[in-house]
């Protein structure tokens, strides 16, 4: 029964708005997807996703990009959207173009992804059910449900009453390491780079350039997040991270982190529905 499908009721709109592409966002677009909703993600015109090979994000530098067998592709309209959609496909919106597309789009589900560590911009008006990933939502506020992201025994645990952990500004430990595999920019300026995601890696080697200034490997590994070279970035924004486990591999799956919240995400569509 492996294309068995969750049956929607008939009095709800099977489609859902997903704010943010990255790869926590894109896990749950996976796996809703997978249970019979049709997807549209709004991302930025210069997506920051770094997990750019399980990223929807990335539809909007290339137009589509494969995820697991699925595929997910650019549109401009709301025709090309609804088009994209009967494909079997998830519809990805340039920030740009958004405004139009939503304004004719009958979504009754939001989901907020864009993982800012706030929710600004996003509000219980906005659907009749509203998720929020990770810190700066807090249940019954500015969200109906809340899923925990931060790494550790709660991840992907639904929140109906309160807010996921604060943001620690520690990124997670992998065999050990921490900010020694995470890079963020020391300034602003574009950033460019050679390299790809899924290359080897060893310390000391360049990992891109910022203005002319090398961002160099602490670490040994794969590179397992990028951003696309002639991306202009603030001080402060993630450019990449390395992965020490040393297998590219884990590049082009959806992580055990996206694919726990996005059972979080489901756990409360389904929940929201049986009460409908």
């Amino acid at each position: 029964m492996a294309d068995a499908k969750f049956q929607i009721k008939e009095n709800i709109s099977p489609r859902v708005l997903i704010k943010g592409g990255g790869d926590l966002a894109s896990g749950a677009a996976y796996r809703l997807h997978r249970t019979g909703w049709r997807i549209l993600i709004v991302e930025k015109d210069q997506p920051l996703a770094v997990r750019r090979t399980v990223s929807y994000a990335s539809a909007i530098y290339q137009d589509e990009v494969e995820i697991e067998g699925l595929t997910a592709r650019r549109v401009e309209s709301i025709k090309d959207c609804l088009k994209v959609q009967d494909r079997g496909e998830i519809a990805v919106a340039p920030l740009s173009r958004s405004a139009e597309i939503i304004s004719s789009y009958p979504n009754q589900i939001l989901i907020d992804g864009r993982m800012l560590k706030d929710s600004a911009g996003t509000d219980l008006e906005e659907a009749r059910l509203v998720i929020g990933l990770g810190p700066g939502f807090t249940a019954g506020e500015n969200c109906h449900a809340a899923v925990e992201t931060c790494r550790g025994h709660f991840l992907g645990q639904v929140i109906y009453r309160g807010s996921p952990a604060a943001d620690t500004g520690e990124p997670g430990k992998v065999l050990g390491y921490s900010q020694e595999r995470v890079y963020h920019a020391s300034r602003s300026g574009i950033f460019r780079t050679d390299r790809r995601i899924g290359e080897s890696i060893r310390p000391g080697e360049v990992i891109g350039y910022l203005k002319e200034q090398p961002v160099k490997s602490r670490i040994a590994g794969i590179i397992r997040g990028l951003l696309p070279s002639g991306v202009r970035v603030k001080k402060g924004t993630k450019l990449g991270d390395i992965d020490p486990r040393n297998d590219p591999e884990h590049c082009r799956h959806i992580s055990d982190k996206s694919l726990a919240v996005a059972g979080g995400v489901l756990e409360a569509v389904f929940n929201w529905l049986t009460k409908t």
